[in-house]
């Protein structure tokens, strides 16, 4: 029984660490991609029919603005069922840009409506409550995936690579 009861407890261990690591790649995709895209589409708000728009979506009322949030859903489903399709027809290449492009495009909708959003929807009690456990749980995973050795080392990989991509550009601009 004590035998039954540890590969119980092992294999448990397991699967939630496997779950946290996908979690948390998921989460360090949004979180690395959340503020450069939102960025790009800041600069890209900046032209004056878009300007107005903006300033448009600041002003609305907090259901008003939690529905805006349907559009890039209703907008990117038809090219994510798009994608599918081709993938079924053996495109694979096709498809699955057509995926990425679209979670990068979601990602950047989505994210700049909630810069502009957030304000507002902070005034619905339990959306504020719902924020503030979710950005519990994304820190405690992102924190766990972080302290662990797999994340070091991959850090330590990176400025190595880094390292050794300034050595060889000092090389190549003096050869």
């Amino acid at each position: 029984m004590d035998l039954l009861r540890w590969l119980g407890r092992s294999l448990r261990r397991l699967l939630t660490s496997i779950g946290i690591w996908l979690i948390g790649l998921v989460l360090l995709f949004e979180e690395w991609g959340w503020e450069r895209l939102a960025r790009v589409l800041a600069w890209i708000g900046r032209l004056p029919g878009l300007r107005w728009i903006e300033g448009r979506i600041r002003t609305l009322p907090p259901y008003a603005a939690l529905g805006l949030f349907t559009v890039p859903i209703l907008t990117l489903l038809p090219l994510k069922l798009l994608a599918l399709y081709w993938l079924g027809k053996g495109h694979t290449l096709l498809g699955v840009s057509v995926i990425i492009a679209a979670k990068l495009g979601g990602t950047a909708i989505t994210a700049r409506l909630f810069m502009l959003t957030q304000a507002t929807l902070m005034q619905l009690p339990w959306f504020a409550r719902w924020f503030g456990q979710w950005i519990r749980f994304k820190d405690a995973v992102l924190a766990r995936v972080k302290g662990s050795e797999a994340w070091r080392q991959w850090t330590a990989f990176k400025l190595r690579v880094k390292r050794l991509m300034r050595r060889m550009g000092h090389w190549w601009r003096r050869g």
